[in-house]
């Protein structure tokens, strides 16, 4: 009898004392298995009541004792790696698309913050600068000398660029970026013209536009250009979570590309493109904005035909560009004495607004689709003031109060309208 229980004893000793092996086991469990034990496991760590969870559970198991349950549950927990993706019109996939909302609302606050700091400095810079000198003429005349402090500014708008790239707020990031790049830009044209007033500088680059000296051309509007574009590009290597900056930088490339006086030449062979009936009084501007419409439109169409996502983001610039100088040559100012051309740029602006509207809903790009429905709700709003004008006149008050009052319903149709296409073509 003794030796029967010595025997039993050895026996069980070395059951328990076999290394249990976790691997072979969690390969043998189903999906179903596992994520219980998964979720066992989390209940244990958070503090929760684990045990009433088990017992909910543990007839989806054979025979599992405590030890090994415990050492399955915390395996599956170390080597998973679990992907969340929020339900339709769950609460997490709102705060989603409400973070990306505040976020667009972010860089509206900063460019208006831009703008109104340009405004201020073209507005009050001259008398600062006066006072500055007054009080101190010592010492600021010197250091605020017109060439000293072109080069001054200069170096702040790069300590802008450089520095800006470190602030984590994002408002306060670009607004200090924005008048870095602003900076740049005046300040190095200020530098290539020799002109160091903001309005004398910018009179230069109208008349550079179109001078017989191409390389004064190239040097007060493409080199600034340049400039600007290597410091976006520092930037979106810098901070490449702003995707801002990937459509700002187009817009310097433009600038750059429509300003070289190669265009200059080839301007009275492609503005007939859009401008085909000759006449004297349209603008010599009107004609070059034409030219740098067809260049963009060219460009644009092969970016698109490349199929290439890389590109979406310069296909988007250049499309909304499109739009904004579309919107410019078709407005009846320009075009007030021929009709010729008024009617025709009509018919190409909408042919163009209504291609780019479709070609949004077919790529689902939420920036595209925007663009091109304000796009066009700003041509017809345009219209519906401009095509009256040829049988009256909007001076008499009487007249005005009806036409806001035919604008509201005009509105309110485009956004029934809007809802009716978005309707069609995502329901």
């Amino acid at each position: 009898m003794k030796k029967i229980l010595i025997l039993l004893f050895l026996f069980c000793s070395g059951v328990f004392a076999k290394e249990i092996n976790p691997t072979e086991q969690i390969v043998s469990l189903n999906d179903s298995q596992k994520k219980i034990l998964y979720e066992f496991a989390v209940l244990q760590k958070g503090g929760a009541n684990a045990n009433a969870y088990w017992q909910q559970h543990k007839n989806q198991f054979s025979v599992l004792n405590d030890t090994v349950r415990n050492q399955l549950a915390n395996e599956i927990y170390t080597n998973s790696h679990v992907v969340y993706i929020p339900a339709k019109d769950s609460a997490v996939q709102l705060w989603i698309q409400t973070q990306s909302l505040t976020k667009w609302m972010l860089y509206l606050a900063a460019f208006i913050a831009i703008c109104a700091i340009i405004g201020l400095l073209r507005n009050y810079w001259g008398m600062l600068l006066n006072i500055l000198i007054k009080q101190f003429a010592p010492l600021f005349r010197f250091l605020f000398s017109a060439v000293i402090l072109t080069y001054e500014l200069l170096l702040i708008g790069i300590a802008c660029v450089v520095g800006g790239c470190f602030i984590d707020e994002m408002t306060l990031r670009t607004v200090v970026i924005h008048t870095g790049f602003f900076l740049l830009w005046s300040q190095s044209t200020a530098l290539f013209t020799r002109k160091y007033l903001v309005s004398k500088y910018l009179f230069e680059i109208k008349n550079n536009f179109w001078a017989t000296d191409k390389w004064e051309t190239v040097k007060t509007i493409c080199l600034p250009a340049l400039i600007v574009t290597g410091a976006l590009l520092f930037v979106l290597y810098k901070v490449p979570a702003d995707v801002l900056y990937n459509y700002e930088i187009v817009v310097s490339v433009m600038v750059a590309i429509c300003a070289l006086p190669f265009w200059r030449t080839l301007e009275k062979y492609i503005s007939p493109i859009l401008i085909p009936f000759k006449d004297a009084y349209v603008e010599r501007s009107v004609y070059s904005l034409a030219a740098c419409v067809l260049i963009a439109l060219f460009i644009d169409v092969f970016l698109i035909g490349q199929q290439n996502p890389v590109f979406s983001y310069v296909i988007t610039a250049l499309t909304i560009l499109l739009i904004i100088s579309f919107l410019i040559l078709s407005l009846k100012h320009n075009l007030k004495y021929n009709y010729k051309n008024y009617y025709y740029l009509q018919l190409i602006t909408f042919l163009f607004l209504s291609a780019s509207l479709f070609y949004s809903f077919y790529t689902h790009s939420t920036e595209m689709i925007w663009a091109s429905l304000l796009g066009m709700s700003v041509y017809i709003v345009i219209k519906y003031w401009e095509i009256p004008t040829f049988f009256m006149s909007w001076k008499r008050s009487k007249t005005v109060t009806w036409g806001f009052l035919g604008m509201a319903v005009l509105l309110w149709i485009l956004a029934k309208g809007i809802l009716y296409v978005s309707g069609m073509l995502y329901v």
